[in-house]
């Protein structure tokens, strides 16, 4: 897949070696041509100096073909404009704006763009939410057989009962990070757009639940 990235700093360059090392193509928009020095010199994807959050300058970064769009410069302000022009105007899902107001974070999490606040900053949480698909392991029990684990799942099951999802997968949802916060889900709670599923499961059914997770609901779920 195609990876847009706005900034070449510390946290853009990583992100684009590591996107390259997975197999992604990827563009970095900078305004600054001498930041792009922080890249690899083996870096085959495009470099475009411009504002990144500038129509013509995201065309030239392939922003129409791309499956997702990192923001990450030194401004919150540009971050969130440019990730709000490739979600509005563009129509990517995957969008994730890097902010250094915590507080603020939680505001611009209403308007459908993830966000990730630097204090807790790690180059996985943003390729996460860039490559919203599989799992990510996070606690086995000591035999292997049971994992903790966040799974990814589809558009379709925003606004779905948490009851309904463990119907159909199987898996229990141990928690949910709504809003940088951890919660409890109980018999009424509702997947809400940008929530984080942490399931619990049988390790030799990951797939199978990943599975059923990126399908839609099907009419038989209660």
């Amino acid at each position: 897949m195609h990876v847009v990235i706005m900034g070449c700093g510390r946290v853009g360059s990583a992100l684009a070696k590591e996107l390259e090392e997975l197999g992604h193509s990827v563009a970095v928009i900078d305004r600054d041509a001498g930041a792009f020095r922080r890249l690899s010199a083996d870096f085959a994807g495009l470099k475009v100096t411009g504002i990144g959050f500038d129509r013509d300058t995201l065309v030239e970064a392939g922003i129409e073909r791309a499956h997702a769009f990192a923001a990450v410069s030194s401004g919150d302000n540009s971050n969130i404009i440019a990730a709000r022009v490739a979600r509005e105007t563009f129509g990517l899902d995957n969008v994730v704006a890097r902010i250094y107001d915590a507080r603020r974070a939680a505001v611009y999490q209403k308007l459908g763009i993830p966000t990730v606040a630097t204090v807790r900053w790690t180059a996985d949480q943003v390729i996460r939410r860039l490559l919203p698909e599989g799992e990510a392991s996070e606690w086995r029990d000591p035999s292997g057989r049971i994992v903790l684990a966040e799974l990814a799942y589809g558009r379709e099951w925003i606004g779905e009962r948490i009851t309904r999802l463990e119907s159909a997968s199987g898996a229990r949802v141990a928690l949910i990070t709504r809003l940088g916060d951890g919660m409890l889900p109980h018999g009424e709670s509702v997947l809400q757009e940008g929530d984080l599923l942490h399931l619990t499961l049988p390790s030799d059914r990951i797939d199978e639940v990943v599975a059923v997770l990126a399908a839609a609901p099907q009419a038989g779920d209660h």
